[in-house]
Order: C-alpha cells, then structure tokens, then sequence
C-alpha cells in the first residue's frame, strides 16, 4: 500500500505481515496460523490462474446475475438536489453484495480439497449467500448465528435451513455478530483439516480482509466504468456505502480510490467503532474498536443485525487515518425514514443497512454537508425483504397496519 501526495491512497496489497499501516495482522491461536497461511497461499495461487479466475466470474454473471445496474434516482434526486445513482447489489441472486465473496471462497474451498465450510453471520445475508454456494458446490455448510439475531431475521434462517445449511444459534454473550464470529473461530480451531472458515467482511485475521475485498472489488469495478459511461467520462463527486466490518463499502472504495471521488463511509449510531473507537485486538486483526478504559469490548447496538460490531475492518481504519475515507454514523430513527423515503420515491426497499448509507446523505444535502448540485453513488447492498417483518413492526403506523 502506497500514499502518493497529501491525500491519495493505493488499496494494493496489505504488507507481508498483513497490515494496512498500523492496523491487520494476524493474532489467532498458534493452532490457526498454519490454516490462515493455507488459505493465503491458495487465494495467491488462484487469483494469478487465469482458469480460476474464469470460473468466478462465469459465475459471477451467470450464477449471480453480474454486472449489476446503476439505477439514477429522478424524485429523490430532485427532493436532495443532487444527483443520486445506486449500485444495485439488492438485484443480486440472494439479495445482497454478499455473494461476490461467497462464490469466490466456495471456490477456493474445491481447490483446497474441503468438503465443508462454516460462516458466521448477523443479518443473515452472508449466512444465506454461503449457505447457496456450498449447495451449488456440494459443501456441507454450518452457520453461527446469535440468537438475537436469529429471532429478527427468522425468515434468513429458514432460507438458510431450506437451502440444506446448519444454523446453530450462539447464547453466549450479547448473542448478536460479535458472538457468532467468535464461535466460528472456536469451531475452526478443531475442524480445521476438512473445514474453511468463510468469513463474511473484510475483517479477521490476514488473509481475510484483503481477500474479501478482492472479491469485491468487482462493485465499485464496475460502478467506475458505468458511472463514467453515464457521466460522459466523469467520476461522481461523491461515493457513499453503509459500513459493519466493510466488505461493500472497501469493494465499492477499490473502484474509486484512485479518483478525486469523495469517499464516505457510513457507520450505525451505535457501533460506530471509527468515530468511538480505539486501536484493539479482535477476532484476529488490529483494528479501531469499542473498548472500555480496561480494554473490555464493548457491545454495539444498531436496529441493522448487519452493522452490529464494534469493529471495523482493518483497511477502513487506515483509510479513516490516512484521510482518504471518511467515516460518519446514522441513528436507527432517521434509518427508518431513509427507508420510507426511498421506498415511496422509487420504489426500491433497500436493506436496513444501505438505508444507514442514505440516511447519512439525506442529512448531509439539507445541512450542507454535501453541496446541492452534487453527483453521488451510493451502494445498494441489500434488498429489505430480510427486514420486513421487523420494519413493519416499526413502521406499521406509518404505511397503516398499526
């Protein structure tokens, strides 16, 4: 990774040691270290094969429906007064931007000879997602999910059980993200010679963050080039996603950091591990976390099951401190109306998590934050069917089924 001039930041390579600066690494068990090396050697391997590649990305466009629209907003654009283009990863087969990693380590797990991957997952996308690979791919497939989790978004878990996957609930701790991640670990630790732990963000110990955001880097790939098809040549002023671990927002930023593009990331209130953050230890990385003054960590809240962790992934923790990206929070009350307006607007339902993304920008065109007249890309990870149940229970009054 490079810094050419004040502000201009490369996302290349991690360093040997897997950091992006001060932060990433690899702190697991001496158990572990081996396996993370496995894993990193074969992505080497298979993302320089051009056959593997090939095989991703047919994929890719055949299996998942890449490339994915970018839909221009006409009302909500003239209700902002900028100019608002989404990348539709909501369009992708399972709803989400999730299946660009998935795909790509189910893959990697064939070329490893493992017959079974395990995930952990919040909102249930990534769940769902690695679920669909490994039954594409003939894997045996186990799920950690916390409880809390699995109670809001029963219908992933139902989708995840039909489409033939373990979902084990995790009753430790908060039993939200956090909780899951950690049992995955556990797990790994005694599976490891058949088993590839499938992580969902671009967190973890090296190889995994800057793996998943390989991966997905394909959205902002292709945003760049349509952006600059639909702009005649132009960048937008300004690239905006929703912000957990990172994985859509560092795929998205990939395609844009080398631009004069705006880079913004948007965390949940309650969890906004850039903004309240220190430098920490967890789940295998160095990165910015919610800690306490004795270094406990501290639980995220957030009405997104998606943005509930009080981390964020090692590479958006240096690009917060190189001052390439900047990081922002949305609370769960303008999340909800971000939604709403999106919906009534367009016609999208977007996933509570994107809907942090655009409660952000609302904000940001009526203070000022963000100039009228502006060309902004914000990335649509995820449909909000996931959420319906738990959004109408919120907003019921509003559409007239309270």
């Amino acid at each position: 990774m490079t810094i050419a001039g004040a502000n201009r930041v490369e996302m290349a390579e991690p360093s040997e040691s897997g950091r992006f600066g001060d932060y990433g690494g690899r702190y697991v068990p001496e158990a572990l270290v081996p396996a993370c090396a496995e894993v990193e050697a074969a992505f080497r391997a298979a993302w320089a094969d051009p056959d593997f590649v090939a095989r991703y990305r047919g994929l890719l466009a055949d299996y998942a429906g890449r490339p994915t629209p970018v839909t221009e907003c006409h009302r909500l654009s003239a209700e902002l007064g900028v100019r608002l283009l989404l990348k539709r990863e909501d369009l992708t087969h399972t709803g989400s931007h999730k299946i660009n990693n998935v795909i790509g380590q189910g893959l990697l797990t064939v070329e490893m000879g493992k017959q079974r991957v395990i995930a952990e997952t919040g909102a249930g996308q990534h769940g769902v997602a690695t679920a669909t690979a490994a039954a594409l791919l003939g894997l045996q497939c186990v799920i950690y999910m916390g409880e809390v989790d699995t109670e809001r978004q029963e219908l992933n878990v139902f989708r995840m059980r039909l489409l033939g996957a373990e979902v084990v609930p995790v009753r430790s701790g908060s039993r939200t993200l956090k909780d899951a991640v950690n049992e995955a670990m556990r797990a790994w630790v005694s599976e490891v010679e058949t088993t590839h732990y499938c992580i969902g963000s671009v967190m973890g110990p090296h190889p995994f963050p800057w793996m998943v955001r390989e991966l997905q880097r394909v959205i902002g790939d292709e945003a760049r080039e349509q952006c600059r098809t639909l702009l005649g040549g132009s960048d937008p002023d300004l690239v905006v996603a929703c912000v957990g671990g990172g994985s859509n927002s560092a795929g998205t930023f990939a395609g844009f950091v080398g631009t004069s593009a705006r880079l913004v990331g948007v965390e949940a209130a309650g969890g906004s591990a850039v903004g309240r953050g220190v430098p920490g230890v967890l789940h295998g990385m160095r990165s910015l976390l919610l800690q306490d003054e004795a270094g406990q960590i501290l639980e995220a809240e957030s009405i997104s099951a998606g943005l509930d962790y009080p981390g964020i992934g090692p590479e958006h923790a240096y690009l917060a401190g190189a001052g390439r990206a900047e990081y922002a929070s949305a609370g769960d009350d303008e999340v909800l109306d971000a939604l709403s307006l999106l919906a009534r607007t367009e016609g999208i339902i977007p996933a509570l998590e994107p809907a942090h993304a655009l409660a952000w920008l609302v904000r940001a065109t009526r203070d000022g934050t963000v100039p009228g007249g502006s060309t902004v890309l914000l990335t649509m990870s995820g449909r909000g069917d996931k959420d319906a149940s738990q959004v109408m229970s919120l907003l019921g009054d509003r559409v007239g089924l309270g």
